[in-house]
């Protein structure tokens, strides 16, 4: 523009709901950050294997977050809006009132949260009918995903949820309705979690032979008969009522929405890498792997044509990236894996002493401990007598078994801080060793991958990132490399 005028800056603000928290940022057209807000959601655990939350509480905290990265900016300058969640089925009537997930019909707690396990009996009756959508979820559905879910609805809770139910949304095409008004789904999550298929929509056979023929019936209107694409926008944008929660104005673009894992994906796959020096540059995004490290580790590969591998999810066309077929490989509850190691562990009293002593987190201080003891040999020799199976939840891939369970070997009766550090590194050695065998079933099937992106919460974790690295030969060797996440001016 003339006379040195530049154009207003424009702002837009994404929301991800996890596990345990709902994080925002704030960021311009250029994709810098400058603003991030963090606040914690609640959850339940009525019975063992049973995991609730409520979608009010996450809709608060999605205002929490949002108010604060917004601080000191002009409203007129945002532009646009994005949520992205966990795969959580959130139950709510006719009125869009929330209904009880549970036993002890506590209303409040109306989303059964992914990780959720209470369908086993549901989800090996629907892989017996080994109906042809299940090709497009590895073989065999999981227990995690929602036609279970709502099958254990229906046959537990048929009168005080089941019957009085009039919409199921998964977690972030809630958070889409509540912010516009709008019950459109996205296609990411009705292809990944609900066996939508983006070329033919709904199979009335599977949901007739499942037990759900509900759903035929009434056209689909209870789980989406409304379908966009990821980005797309919904609707009139903010209503007014959002609006005052959130602290936005009225009117501002709200996208459909993308499961957290995904939106991590589409970053990382879709990153600029030019002019960084990375080894990766000038390789097609098919040959990049985004392992997603949160509570659970998510491992998102794109392909030109469909590729089906056995025990790993998809493909899904065009649930992440426009125009390409996904395959999602996966190992449930990963981060929370290696929490419950070193929390369990008698020497975790102490390393919480020390750690705060030193104002380090307690992996920091981890970290720093398997340095010193390491001595002359590299740090992953440590572990030669002790080795970790993690599927402490059963094995989301390549395996698809949830009735494996996790083991410990070469266990001896030191507790000590020592024994700590090394049980920790097994722990993210076992972790990293599957990412590889899921890294393997997808290349053996026909992927081309020659390198693994890592982003979450984990990929901080230089221990974590460097185990990653050596195990799954993605160490700069043969051609193949790491990056944790991506450039920084693009975090």
């Amino acid at each position: 523009m003339s006379g040195g005028e530049q154009k207003p800056k424009r702002y837009y603000v994404g929301v991800d709901v996890g596990t345990g928290s709902v994080r925002a940022a704030l960021v311009d057209q250029s994709g810098v950050l400058l603003a991030f807000a963090d606040h914690p959601i609640e959850k339940w655990e009525p019975q063992f294997n049973h995991h609730e939350q409520s979608s009010e509480d996450i809709w608060a905290a999605c205002c929490v977050v949002t108010k604060k990265v917004v601080q000191g900016i002009d409203l007129n300058q945002i532009r646009g809006l994005g949520f992205d969640a966990t795969c959580s089925l959130v139950v709510l009537d006719k009125e869009f009132h929330p209904l009880p997930v549970n036993h002890e019909g506590d209303s409040r707690r109306n989303v059964i949260m992914w990780l959720d396990h209470r369908a086993v009996s549901q989800v090996n009756r629907i892989n017996e009918t080994k109906h042809s959508v299940l090709q497009y979820v590895g073989g065999v559905m999981s227990v995690e995903m929602q036609a279970p879910k709502l099958l254990w609805l229906k046959e537990n809770l048929r009168e005080t949820c089941w019957d009085k139910a009039g919409h199921f949304f998964d977690l972030p095409d809630f958070l889409s309705w509540k912010a516009t008004g709008v019950t459109a789904r996205s296609l990411c999550s009705l292809v990944c979690k609900w066996t939508y298929s983006a070329e033919k929509g709904w199979d009335d056979s599977f949901w007739k032979m499942v037990g759900l023929e509900d759903f035929v019936a009434d056209n689909y209107s209870k789980i989406g008969n409304q379908v966009l694409p990821p980005g797309a926008s919904l609707g009139n944008g903010l209503t007014p009522e959002a609006a005052r929660d959130l602290g936005l104005l009225p009117g501002i673009a709200v996208a459909a929405s993308l499961i957290d894992a995904h939106a991590g994906g589409l970053g990382v796959i879709g990153a600029d890498v030019r002019g960084h020096g990375l080894v990766c540059e000038g390789q097609p995004v098919t040959s990049r792997l985004a392992v997603i490290c949160g509570t659970s580790s998510c491992h998102m590969g794109i392909s030109k044509d469909p590729i089906f591998v056995p025990g790993v999810w998809g493909p899904y066309f065009s649930a992440m990236v426009p125009g390409f077929w996904l395959n999602e490989g996966g190992q449930s509850v990963t981060g929370k894996l290696i929490d419950h190691m070193v929390q369990g562990h008698a020497a975790f009293p102490e390393l919480q002493a020390k750690a705060t002593a030193r104002c380090q987190s307690v992996y920091a201080y981890l970290n720093s401990h398997l340095d010193l003891i390491k001595k002359a040999q590299p740090v992953g020799f440590l572990t030669v007598d002790l080795h970790v199976w993690p599927d402490f939840h059963g094995n989301r891939s390549p395996l698809a078994d949830l009735t494996l369970k996790g083991m410990v070997t070469g266990l001896t009766l030191s507790q000590d801080l020592d024994d700590l550090a090394i049980l920790y590194l097994a722990t993210v050695q076992a972790i990293a060793l599957g990412t590889r065998f899921i890294k393997e079933a997808m290349e053996a099937a026909g992927h081309s991958i020659s390198t693994l992106f890592l982003c979450g919460g984990l990929s901080k974790n230089p221990l974590f990132v460097q185990m990653h690295a050596d195990i799954t030969g993605s160490n700069g060797k043969n051609e193949q490399s790491w990056e944790s996440c991506v450039p920084e001016t693009r975090r």
